[in-house]
């Protein structure tokens, strides 16, 4: 599901954009798709974890971080034509994070049923998606909503004293150790800090300096691209180095850049050069590298869909703010 409606808000992103206005109707149709086979095919409230090619239900779990991209998809549906359909499913989705995926401790389980360890992940593509609702249906109710993973990530994910991003975490969100450090998460909050700044007023700029100059510190040496994994103290664990993590510091750079960071806008080119260079020159036109090893080696011979919305958004973000 996941992939499914992050397909779904590239189109519909695509069209709102006028890059690709036939995206409309497939953004939809791709909707109305996940809402006949995904959304309670066994009488339950919530959208299964997995469908077949026939649409059957492979995979019956309620996974957070599907939902998360769900509420992304139809925020970005009802952004093109305010559809009453599509804003009863948005507030229908919301009414089942509340019901069935609520964690006492703060936040959201990580499904129904619950498992752990917990991620500070889902979460991060919650607030994404409550900042887009807010963004589309102009609703304070998410802006509050956008407040609360805001405070759980000032109060949990964030180490105010190694400037972190923890990844890894038990049921009362006390962290796992030793501490995983993902650098292309700790960018990606830096532009989700900027839009939540944004829609609220609440400065970010501390988090947001602090954090990018941290996952600057995991950096190939020989390309400038960010690694995949480190440790709280600066050390690289993995030197793989995916796709994804590039299109998020172009992303950081890029908020940086709208916040007036001198030099920040030269950073944004830089990075967004390197993501072209190094992953988006590939034999297939319009496809990219997923993954290098330490010698620059491609570790994936396939074009994985989910990081199409990684790669657009980087895009679209920097033509919104430079052009």
């Amino acid at each position: 599901m996941r992939v499914q409606a992050r397909q779904v808000y590239c189109f519909a992103k695509a069209a709102q954009l006028g890059w690709y206005p036939e995206g409309r109707e497939i953004a939809l149709r791709g909707l109305e798709y996940l809402l006949q086979k995904a959304k309670s095919p066994d009488g339950q409230p919530g959208f299964v974890h997995l469908l077949g090619p026939d649409g059957a239900t492979l995979n019956p779990l309620r996974d957070t971080y599907d939902h998360a991209f769900v509420l992304l998809a139809l925020a970005s549906a009802y952004a093109l034509d305010r559809d009453a359909q599509i804003r009863a499913e948005i507030d229908s989705l919301i009414v089942f994070l509340d019901t069935k995926l609520r964690s006492p401790h703060g936040g959201f389980l990580e499904g129904w049923p619950a498992s752990m360890p917990r991620r500070q992940n889902p979460q991060m593509h919650l607030f994404e998606a409550m900042i887009a609702a807010f963004d589309a249906t102009h609703d304070a109710a998410f802006q509050n909503r956008a407040g609360e993973l805001f405070a759980l990530f000032v109060s949990s994910f964030y180490d105010n004293q190694k400037h972190v991003l923890g990844e890894y975490f038990e049921e009362d969100w006390s962290k796992i150790e030793p501490v995983s450090v993902e650098p292309g998460h700790q960018a990606e909050w830096v532009w989700l800090l900027k839009g939540f700044e944004r829609i609220t007023g609440c400065p970010t700029g501390r988090q947001r300096s602090e954090l990018l100059a941290s996952a600057l510190r995991y950096r190939d040496e020989a390309t400038g691209c960010l690694i995949d994994e480190g440790d709280a103290d600066g050390n690289i664990k993995k030197h793989l180095r995916r796709c994804w993590p590039q299109t998020e510091i172009a992303k950081a750079w890029t908020a940086q850049a709208e916040a007036g960071q001198s030099s920040a806008a030269d950073e944004a080119r830089a990075a967004l050069i390197r993501l072209d260079r190094h992953y988006l020159q590939h034999p297939v036109i319009g496809g990219w590298y997923d993954q290098f090893d330490r010698d620059g080696r491609s570790l994936v011979d396939t074009i994985p869909t989910s990081s199409f919305y990684h790669v657009l958004t980087a895009i679209a973000e920097a033509e919104r703010v430079f052009t």
